[in-house]
């Protein structure tokens, strides 16, 4: 097998996890002093399947905070509630506009519904008048007409309703010529 350079038992195979941290700690190594480090949790040590290597102690240094960064932070929560007190205001002035114009709605509803039926009941009456003054001028030969006043001749097709031109035709040839009346 090693005349095609497969050996996967080799003493010099590093970890590439801790290559990487112990190449990533040198290059930040002179940051410590310029930015102050937060407190870190201790690294979990990486253990390669063939090497093990010593695990890297995290340093434990705490250092306050800097005074600019304890301003802004309160500065930042003051500002939040302040914030947090102006959306509540505007959600109530929000809420009361909501409801002065649902009750106009309903008001302005109420009237045009009224007004409505108010207009439905007199024009129903009045064709109830129309309708019982037209049934007692029953005249013989008239009947088609009678027929074709109570039939709706708009052509208006519409998918949901059937298709009804057929019946209308005929109606309107009743009406225009009446077929003659037996006599008994």
């Amino acid at each position: 097998m090693d005349a095609f350079g497969d050996n996967f038992t080799s003493e010099t195979d590093v970890d590439p996890a801790a290559e990487f941290l112990a190449r990533e700690q040198n290059e930040l190594a002179g940051l410590e002093d310029e930015i102050p480090p937060v407190v870190m949790a201790t690294p979990v040590p990486v253990v390669s399947s063939t090497v093990e290597e010593p695990a890297i102690p995290a340093p434990t240094v705490t250092k306050e905070e800097p005074e600019k960064i304890k301003i802004w932070r309160e500065e930042q929560a003051t500002r939040l509630k302040e914030k947090d007190i102006e959306e509540e205001i505007k959600r109530e002035e929000w809420r009361e506009a909501a409801k002065k114009e649902l009750e106009e709605w309903y008001k302005h509803h109420a009237e045009t519904t009224s007004k409505t039926k108010a207009t439905n009941r007199e024009s129903a009456k009045n064709a109830e008048k129309q309708f019982v003054a037209e049934a007692d001028e029953v005249e013989p030969g008239t009947e088609w007409e009678r027929i074709s006043k109570l039939c709706d001749f708009n052509p208006k097709s519409s998918r949901t309703s059937k298709d009804v031109s057929r019946m209308r035709s005929i109606i309107l040839q009743l009406k225009q010529s009446p077929p003659p009346t037996l006599k008994a």
